[in-house]
């Protein structure tokens, strides 16, 4: 099989948005935490995305943040900006703003909470990719937003050469595959469960929450089936998986989870902001647990 193309990478992480214990956008430790995961492993950062806290951020910090991170990894490493809403105006002004803030390409989810009709979500993404000259990056997360971005909608939708890649967490693999199957659009895992099943059907890469805390584990999943070793590849993603379900499957968002064992590591973070509630001592202290074993650290 051909290796596809990445256009924005290959191992990309949802980061985290840090703030300042007062809540604040904290650029510094934004700049701080991006430097670190691309150090890690990282090739690619979704700036602005659920992980990202996109709901609560305003629009100015989401400018803010694209351009800190930028000037912290410099015009190599692809920074990918979450520009989705529900309204398709607001969408194309965000787009537009992430193109000057110096992002790379724009992740556009599905629009939420209004239901709209697969030819009102293809006409959407068609708005959106000619409202500026970045590259599209679709995000297919129906148990999120509602609507799926069905198969058929993404085969015409490949057709715009603006849309370019697919974040995937439909949890509908063979859908998956028929696109995969019928286009050139480069897929990302959005589901960390997924990274490998995914990528050895054809996609790109992936895009991950748990890297925010294991960005060297993640991207040694990719690397040893890049290197012909599947065996091994199957070792590190089952290895991981405790530590997935730990963060992604435990009743609390992963931006939550994330947080709560950055903020263990020493890195930057802060608090959630509400509707979101931090996680209590029990659950940091599990992840903590988890964390060790998948990174081989010993309690000092």
């Amino acid at each position: 099989m051909t290796p596809r193309t990445a256009p924005f990478g290959r191992t990309l992480c949802a980061m985290v948005t840090p703030f300042t214990p007062a809540g604040t956008l904290d650029v510094d430790g934004a700049a701080l935490l991006a430097a670190h995961l691309v150090a890690e492993g990282c090739d690619g950062l979704v700036l602005n995305g659920t992980t990202g806290e996109s709901p609560t951020t305003t629009d100015t910090e989401k400018a803010e943040l694209i351009a800190a991170v930028r000037a912290a990894v410099g015009p190599g490493v692809s920074l990918v900006a979450g520009v989705g809403t529900a309204d398709t105006r607001h969408t194309v002004e965000l787009t537009r703003a992430a193109e000057k803030a110096g992002a790379d390409g724009v992740l556009v989810v599905t629009p939420y909470y209004s239901k709209p009709p697969q030819e009102s979500v293809e006409a959407h993404f068609r708005q959106v990719a000619d409202a500026s000259g970045l590259p599209v990056m679709l995000y297919d997360i129906p148990g999120r937003t509602g609507t799926r971005i069905e198969p058929e909608t993404m085969i015409r939708l490949a057709g715009h050469p603006g849309i370019v890649a697919v974040k995937d967490c439909s949890y509908d693999f063979l859908g998956t595959q028929k696109v995969l199957a019928a286009t050139e659009l480069a897929y990302y895992s959005g589901c960390d469960e997924h990274i490998l099943a995914l990528y050895a059907v054809g996609a790109a890469g992936c895009v991950s929450t748990v890297a925010n805390a294991v960005p060297r584990q993640v991207a040694a999943i990719l690397d040893a089936f890049d290197a012909g070793d599947t065996a091994r590849a199957t070792e590190l993603q089952l290895r991981a998986t405790p530590f997935i379900e730990a963060m992604m499957n435990a009743g609390l968002p992963g931006t939550v989870t994330a947080k709560a064992l950055l903020a263990e590591l020493g890195l930057p973070a802060g608090p959630v902001r509400a509707p979101l509630l931090p996680a209590d001592g029990e659950v940091t202290a599990a992840l903590l647990a988890h964390h060790r074993m998948l990174t081989g650290q010993r309690r000092t």
